[in-house]
């Protein structure tokens, strides 16, 4: 779902059955998940491995979000339960494990909502049973004991109803802080990147309690947004896109153009009292060991400062630098010629040819911006493409989690995340595939004209569809807002093939065609997140921390080994106080809160003993 800021996918909800076996004697699923949670909890209380793992099937995955494991972890199967269980029960001391609200489901197959504490924190978790075993279950951290957010009872008073001379108002006071913090006092993190996914990740932290300063380079929060091509909306819905703590309103359209989300986060920044500084760029950081701390330089309206964080996260998105293939000829090509993310849209280009090299989201909005503004347009197909049509996608696959009906039926957007995150993503797949054989028997006509055209159409390597391939490349996919109508009817062209050369003013394919052109548009990605952190901190270290992104699939451009989460995501890395933040609005709304709470423990000095750190896979 990248949006960094290009459009992100929408995502299939998971199926929520577990597998089909016989039902029990008959009794309420209310009653089955009671009876598992109180033998859980005696289990895990009296350290009792052997006792805890009976209440789990042979088929059983376990995943994890900071609370047990100080990392995102998944366990598959017994054997892996185990040796966490050895590892982290009794750091961890788990208890009281309460069924937060009546079970779903029947009592062969039950479902609930469950909190637990441990020594240090209070969580939120997910359970499925099958036959009164435990298929899935999902453990979170939602706060820790004794640095709670301040909010509800617990709110700032925000005056004291006592007159002294001198007294300095809230506005005084917020000036006092702004200008203190960076230079007389420094910040315990700093977050490099000011876009949806640091922004979101800062006001959690404001709310923590952890001194942070977000780096922006542009001039105002929002304007990664407000710089990408005019036509530009959000591809999800906003039931899927609230930020932390502040929803959209209820009039907020469906989906939003780029303008009104720059909007929304430049003023959500300042009504969150973030410490964001825009005109700002990271120059370069590197760790101290002496002081056990990072040495960031930033410029700030030209002037240079040094910041010496603990924490140190990188928010920039969900990929790396943009990538621009080099084709033999490019340097004589006598017209424009530009990568996606600096076509800004609009335009006079009556008359002129222009061929987009690319086929995903970028790629068709880019060709339906240039064919509205007067141009010939030519779409270069290298790869097989996913394409999902938007309504399809709000009907069969975020409409039980991410709609007005699912907030009328309970599932708010703090339940809808949770039960996104209840299935593995090694049972995920199969939990996809009925959505998207769906969506092909209900648009058939649509994609046979889409292949009719010579569109090479796919919905992923083992029929998974958009949400996996997202999740294994961040790539690969259209949500279709329109543009694929503008292919069937031959307004925009398409040519499957691959680039062989560039001339004066064509582009070449490897079949001989010559495609005439005065504007070419690279629509052709971007590189991996540790990218940035090769200029900005050194190679070694871009090396060390490894591959962003993918979770080892072994699926195209997801090479293995099989990781069970997103590499080097919103988690401990290989380099100690350096963290990789970022995601569409949905994750980084989600994920935000584990990271925040990682941060803060650490500021606190919290026991914070990571589970199976993950290995560095593979290089920039």
């Amino acid at each position: 779902m990248p949006e960094s800021p290009t459009a992100a996918p929408e995502t299939a909800a998971p199926e929520t059955a577990s597998p089909k076996t016989a039902a029990p004697e008959t009794a309420s699923p209310t009653t089955v998940v009671e009876d598992w949670l109180a033998r859980f909890d005696t289990a895990l209380q009296s350290r009792d491995i052997d006792g805890a793992l009976a209440l789990f099937a042979d088929d059983c995955y376990w995943r994890d979000f900071v609370s047990f494991t100080w990392n995102l972890k998944t366990l598959e199967g017994k054997a892996d339960i185990r040796r966490m269980l050895d590892v982290t029960l009794d750091d961890v001391a788990p208890h009281s494990w309460t069924l937060s609200e009546p079970a779903t489901g029947d009592a062969a197959s039950a479902e609930a909502w469950v909190t637990f504490e441990t020594g240090q924190a209070r969580g939120y978790a997910h359970l499925r049973l099958n036959d009164g075993l435990c298929w899935t279950l999902l453990t979170t951290m939602q706060e820790l004991k004794g640095f709670e957010e301040k909010k509800g009872r617990n709110r700032d008073q925000g005056v004291s109803h006592e007159i002294t001379k001198g007294r300095t108002s809230w506005l005084e006071k917020k000036t006092a802080r702004e200008a203190s913090l960076g230079y007389e006092e420094q910040p315990y993190c700093v977050i490099v990147g000011g876009g949806q996914g640091g922004i979101g990740l800062a006001a959690r932290m404001r709310r923590l309690g952890v001194p942070t300063i977000v780096i922006e380079k542009n001039a105002k929060a929002g304007d990664s947004w407000r710089n990408r091509y005019k036509s530009l909306h959000l591809h999800d819905p906003v039931w899927y896109d609230h930020l932390p703590y502040l929803k959209f309103p209820e009039d907020w359209p469906v989906f939003a153009s780029k303008d009104k989300i720059g909007d929304w986060l430049e003023h959500y920044t300042s009504i969150m009292e973030l410490n964001y500084w825009s005109s700002t760029e990271c120059t370069k950081a590197t760790f101290d060991e002496a002081a056990g701390e990072w040495v960031v330089e930033v410029v700030r309206d030209g002037t240079p400062v040094t910041l010496r964080p603990k924490q140190l996260v990188f928010a920039l998105g969900v990929s790396g630098y943009p990538n621009t293939p080099v084709f033999e000829g490019a340097a004589s090509f006598l017209g424009e010629q530009h990568h996606s993310s600096k076509h800004a849209g609009g335009g006079d280009y009556a008359g002129k040819k222009a061929v987009v090299i690319g086929s995903n989201n970028s790629a068709h909005d880019i060709c339906a911006d240039l064919w509205e503004h007067g141009a010939e347009v030519t779409m270069v197909q290298r790869s097989s493409t996913h394409i999902a049509r938007s309504d399809a996608l709000m009907d069969l696959a975020l409409g039980g989690l991410y709609s007005e009906q699912a907030l009328a039926n309970g599932v708010t957007t703090e339940k809808a995340d949770l039960l996104f995150a209840s299935l593995p993503y090694r049972i995920l797949p199969a939990a996809q595939i009925s959505v998207y054989e769906q969506m092909a028997e209900r648009d058939a006509d649509f994609y046979s004209k889409l292949t009719a055209v010579g569109f090479d159409l796919d919905f992923g390597t083992d029929g998974s569809g958009l949400f996996l391939k997202y999740l294994r490349r961040g790539s690969g996919y259209y949500i279709d807002v329109g543009a694929s109508q503008l292919l069937i009817d031959g307004r925009v062209a398409v040519k499957a093939g691959q680039v062989e050369r560039i001339t004066p003013d064509s582009v070449v394919l490897a079949d001989g065609t010559e495609l005439e052109a005065d504007l070419i548009v690279y629509a052709t990605g971007y590189g991996s997140m540790n990218g940035w952190l090769a200029d900005l901190v050194s190679p070694e270290v871009a090396d060390q921390v490894g591959r962003c992104w993918g979770y080892g699939s072994d699926t195209p451009k997801d090479p293995g080994p099989w990781e069970g989460e997103l590499r080097n995501m919103w988690k401990p890395t290989n380099v100690p106080q350096l963290w990789i933040h970022g995601g569409n609005l949905h994750q980084s709304r989600h994920y935000s809160n584990y990271l925040a709470l990682q941060i803060k423990a650490r500021m606190e000095g919290l026991n914070t003993p990571v589970y199976e750190l993950q290995e560095s896979h593979y290089t920039r």
